[in-house]
């Protein structure tokens, strides 16, 4: 009996925790981790931009970026048809705006969020106010889901139709979100992979 492959997406807006938790849980269960937003960033260096600092992606520099993007729809296919190649060999999770719509197969998971809880969780990590990390996230949020609309047509953070599970992390932490999620995975994707 061939076990079957696992893919498991991790979705939801900035400060969700999901690059947190996708890092975690791609250790915990030994498979490998890829990020959209690191291949975006490597797409970014060769622009000559600098995304080296955290909280690029809000920064002015980045948001530049966005509307670059906004323009010019190959960054976005090249990071897609590369993910869909590695999602093809299994065993990953993958951390991915588009995937969960893109990708006909896997476990998909969305971490909802408020806008406000995401913007206090940003500017702790930023060290910047949570006003001007609002303002960073509202910008950045309408320009992204611009470019997935008109790319793929789907709505990010509204349309969770490719969804099997969907956590709130407004009230848990870091280690709840885990606990919960290893549970599920534990459940419900070891399980019936087990099961085929």
């Amino acid at each position: 009996m061939v076990k079957e492959s696992i893919v498991i997406c991790v979705c939801g807006m900035a400060g969700s925790g999901k690059s947190t938790l996708a890092k975690i849980l791609a250790r915990k269960y030994e498979l490998k981790y890829y990020s959209g937003g690191d291949v975006l960033k490597a797409l970014a260096i060769e622009e000559g931009y600098k995304p080296l600092e955290r909280g690029w992606w809000e920064s002015g520099e980045g948001l530049r970026f966005l509307e670059k993007r906004k323009k010019d729809p190959r960054f976005d296919e090249t990071v897609d048809k590369n993910f869909l190649e590695t999602a093809w060999q299994g065993d990953v999770i993958l951390d991915s705006w588009t995937m969960p719509w893109l990708l006909k197969k896997g476990f998909k998971i969305w971490l909802e969020a408020s806008q406000t809880k995401r913007a206090q969780r940003i500017a702790r990590r930023d060290g910047i106010s949570v006003k001007k990390a609002l303002a960073a996230l509202k910008s950045k949020e309408e320009k992204t889901k611009t470019i997935y609309k008109k790319l793929y047509g789907f709505s990010l953070g509204e349309d969770f139709e490719p969804f099997q599970f969907i956590l709130d992390t407004n009230c848990l932490n870091k280690e709840e979100v885990f606990h919960i999620l290893c549970l599920v995975i534990d459940k419900v994707v070891l399980k019936s992979c087990k099961d085929h």
